[in-house]
């Protein structure tokens, strides 16, 4: 591991070094807010923080693999990854095969451990749009013949989410999506109609569920109904607002005493804001910002535009889902049902995080190499 530091024509270090403190500091309060559930659940303090250390191995390893594996390569097996992406998506939704948690139908179960599809979807479908953009660039310009195509894979991707139901992991696909259209090159103007589109069928997605306008109205006053449909966001409040400037310290969270509902998942945000306070989530909502950084940079630098667009995807998912999920525990927007990239409690979301890492640092590789190819001798 040494080595693999030390030779900085192998590795963007920044970005190696952010994403090692996002892991540390995620198996830690992964252990800091579970240790009481986790107790009286399991009769194991340490259960969830045993599983995370080895979601966090294994991605890491990926990762470090991922790094050395040829970026270019991945463009080669761009539709063999989209087609067991479907797949999976099209499994998870079978009786019997896909496994209902919290009212979704979003993971498939192998032995003691499960995966979820739509995890591994938003990188395939990711891998597969920076392949088809970067070798059909110059049809992005033509609503008919570059962004209609690309709108109806990645609304076919979004519709088989929405159908476990996932709108959180459906959002930033999309979203994710947009951003990559964009950079390709897509005319505003096409944007701008899809957005009118958009904001009727979130409409109609909202009104065709009545949770989801339970989770609205929550969203408006919380207080209207405090013991369900607003207790989450109430109980998160209540542990931000407490932890002030320096927060209670480490380990001394109250809403982790089964008040707010398995804080190591989607909410671990609030027990960071509860124990770490202010400086605390501003860290972290720091390192996030300066993972967004490195992500940008290695796709300005990036040698080709397959490259730059897969390294803009990848940051682009993370920074994303980052946001929507603090956005989610300080009130900003509806409960989504999203993790926090690196920190929340996670078997294939936190892997499949390293791995999509791995790709970024295996970009930034080499257009190092590039760049140290190019220089004169004198």
């Amino acid at each position: 591991m040494y080595k693999f530091i030390q030779n900085q024509n192998k590795v963007d270090k920044i970005l190696f070094g952010i994403i090692i403190l996002l892991l540390c500091f995620g198996v830690l309060m992964v252990y800091s807010s579970s240790y009481i559930w986790s107790e009286y659940k399991f009769n194991d303090s340490f259960y969830y923080l045993k599983r995370q250390l080895l979601f966090a191995g294994i991605g890491f390893i990926g990762m470090i693999v991922i790094s050395y594996f040829p970026y270019y390569m991945w463009k080669k097996y761009a539709k063999i990854l989209l087609f067991a992406c479907f797949a999976l998506l099209i499994l998870v939704l079978i009786p019997g095969i896909g496994m209902v948690r919290g009212g979704a139908q979003s993971w498939i179960g192998i032995g003691a451990f499960s995966i979820q599809p739509s995890e591994f979807m938003k990188l395939g479908l990711i891998i597969f749009l920076a392949a088809i953009l970067s070798d059909h660039q110059k049809y992005i310009t033509s609503f008919k013949k570059g962004f209609l195509p690309c709108l109806l894979l990645i609304f076919t991707a979004f519709g088989l989410i929405m159908l476990q139901p996932d709108l959180g992991t459906g959002m930033v696909l999309v979203l994710t999506c947009m951003i990559m259209l964009f950079v390709a090159g897509a005319r505003l103007s096409h944007f701008f109609g899809l957005a009118g589109i958009g904001v009727l069928g979130f409409i109609g997605l909202i009104a065709s569920a009545p949770y989801r306008i339970n989770r609205i109205l929550a969203f408006l006053n919380p207080w209207e109904d405090p013991l369900g449909d607003g207790f989450q966001i109430i109980q998160s409040l209540y542990a931000i607002g407490p932890g002030g400037l320096m927060g209670l310290g480490l380990g001394n969270s109250l809403q982790k005493y089964f008040y707010l509902p398995e804080p190591q998942t989607d909410f671990i945000f609030s027990i960071i804001g509860e124990e770490l306070g202010l400086i605390g989530g501003c860290t972290t909502i720091l390192l996030f910002f300066l993972l967004l950084w490195r992500g940008i940079k290695i796709a300005i630098e990036a040698p080709d535009l397959f490259s730059r667009l897969l390294a803009i995807g990848v940051a682009g998912m993370l920074a994303l889902q980052a946001m929507i999920n603090i956005s989610v525990v300080i009130g900003l927007i509806p409960v989504t049902g999203i993790t926090l990239p690196f920190l929340s409690y996670g078997g294939s979301s936190l892997t499949l995080t390293l791995c999509a890492v791995g790709i970024l640092l295996s970009i930034s590789r080499h257009a190092k190499s590039m760049e140290k190819s190019t220089k004169p001798i004198i």
